[in-house]
């Protein structure tokens, strides 16, 4: 994808990093302020699922899905955000879930997780204002990896079937949408969670 991207005439870099090990969440920090000197978005898009029903989660299990899902958002806004301070400007987008919403079955870390960084997201807007702002995104059915993992958007055909739009979600779909919060299109909108669930939710 780097490749790609330099192709197109664009800068990029990439650091290879396990979110689940809090130690790495540094790595990123320092590879982007050596290669560029400063950074004027932070997306926090990191995730990973837990299936595992709440009598039978380990605490292991636990851990892990909160430092992938939550807590290295965390820290990555907490070495971010004084840069953007003092540039006087930045903007920061956080991957949450149409799971932030509600609860789910046999989804106790990762539902709690999403929840957690809904939370996380507004603190980040009230605390880090005016100079930066921070919204979530809280997307449905996307077809990543990680649904792939779980047998693909077929394994998963009654969440389209409860999408008006009547279709799985594309990467591109949320790209578009992060942009938008990115960006000063949308300079009046913060601490905001913006559902990208092709009218799951509704």
């Amino acid at each position: 994808m780097v490749d790609d991207i330099k192709a197109a005439g664009n800068e990029a870099i990439y650091v290879i990093a396990d979110m689940a090990n809090l130690d790495d969440v540094q790595k990123i920090y320092d590879a982007t302020m050596e290669e560029y000197g400063t950074i004027d978005v932070l997306f926090n898009n990191a995730g990973m699922l837990s299936m595992s029903p709440l009598m039978e989660l380990t605490l292991e299990e636990w851990n892990r899905v909160f430092n992938v899902n939550v807590t290295s958002a965390l820290l990555l806004t907490q070495l971010v955000a004084p840069v953007m301070k003092e540039k006087g400007k930045g903007t920061i987008v956080n991957t949450c879930s149409v799971a932030s919403f509600g609860a789910h079955h046999g989804f106790a870390a990762y539902v709690d997780s999403k929840h957690a960084m809904m939370g996380l997201t507004r603190s980040m807007a009230w605390e880090l204002g005016p100079e930066i702002r921070c919204n979530g995104i809280a997307p449905g059915l996307i077809h990543t990896a990680m649904v792939d993992s779980i047998g693909g958007p077929g394994a998963l055909q009654q969440m389209i079937d409860q999408c008006p739009v009547k279709r799985c979600g594309e990467g591109e779909d949320i790209a578009h949408l992060a942009l938008f919060l990115a960006s000063d299109d949308s300079s009046f909108i913060d601490g905001q969670i913006i559902k990208a669930d092709g009218g799951f939710e509704i």
